[in-house]
């Protein structure tokens, strides 16, 4: 019998397992549970005789993937896979993947809170603004810049976006001004929601010049990861234009010197948000579960990122 361990120091929710069980019960898969460990070696341990494992935000290193000789698929639920050493994956000839779409709803739900929680001063009881005819600039169209710009036209905002992978007719298509380069979107837009993955072309890369770039009481929204900022830029920037405001899913490395810095500038999550919600839970669990099964069975390599 194949054995399918679900590693979650952040477990998933009762419903998201019962969903994940059912798919690997029907394929005759058994079950293996470590929820809220505590170490890497109680991880390594359970791994040892797995075939595939399915994970959230915990770290996949290649002491891990060395540690379960039998593993030959591992899925991150949910979009972001950058926590999976995938080099050490294709050493131990492991198939990685992600679940991509499964989150985004989730995300573009929770940008827009932050959004209107800042507009409207943290709803202090004082006047704010409001978001309808601002324009709104989606920093990567994928799954969730889609989702980001659905909510946007709801609102009445202007859609603005760069992605240099998206076909320009698409999002014309769905309304939304195609733009050339970053600094046009940085320099053209009130907010920014930002959707790029980190890797090493992107770690670092939205900083002083694309901040310092946008218009007067201008935002930027990231729910994508910590690394995509520079953060040392981030501070000069947040210094020299003191109506620049910056929101994110997760807090930076520089959290304290910018509450003490810009009280009133920024909202931070108490901890990463996007996939916080039972339907994304779910969502992502059991297509995790499936994508093992159809891959294992089938040699099924849809999603694969190594």
């Amino acid at each position: 019998m194949k054995k399918v361990l679900v590693a979650t120091e952040k477990p998933f929710a009762p419903a998201a397992v019962d969903g994940i069980r059912e798919v690997l019960d029907k394929a005759g898969y058994e079950l293996i549970l470590l929820e809220k460990y505590t170490s890497a070696d109680q991880w390594k341990e359970v791994a040892a005789d797995v075939d595939a494992m399915i994970i959230r935000s915990d770290k996949a290193t290649a002491d891990i993937i060395n540690a379960a000789p039998r593993l030959k698929v591992i899925v991150r639920a949910g979009a972001g896979y950058d926590n999976i050493d995938l080099e050490a994956c294709t050493n131990n000839s492991v198939v990685a993947m992600n679940t991509p779409g499964q989150n985004s709803n989730a995300v573009a739900e929770l940008a827009f809170g932050m959004m209107l929680y800042q507009v409207r001063k943290g709803f202090d009881g004082t006047s704010g603004t409001e978001l309808r005819g601002k324009k709104l600039g989606i920093h990567a169209y994928g799954n969730i810049g889609k989702y980001v710009a659905e909510i946007a036209r709801g609102f009445g905002m202007d859609l603005y976006a760069f992605d240099p992978f998206v076909d320009k007719a698409e999002m014309e298509q769905d309304g939304i001004k195609p733009l050339d380069t970053e600094k046009a979107l940085y320099e053209s837009c009130d907010f920014i929601s930002l959707h790029i993955p980190a890797n090493e072309k992107t770690k670092g890369s939205i900083g002083y010049e694309l901040l310092t770039a946008m218009p007067p009481k201008a935002t930027l929204v990231n729910t994508a990861r910590k690394e995509v900022m520079d953060e040392e830029g981030l501070i000069k920037a947040m210094t020299e234009r003191q109506d620049i405001r910056y929101l994110s899913d997760v807090a930076p490395s520089c959290r304290a010197e910018i509450e003490e810095k810009f009280p009133g500038r920024f909202v931070f999550t108490a901890k990463k948000m996007g996939a916080q919600t039972a339907e994304a839970n779910i969502n992502a669990g059991i297509a995790a579960a499936t994508q093992i099964v159809n891959y294992l069975e089938k040699g099924d390599e849809t999603f694969k990122v190594n």
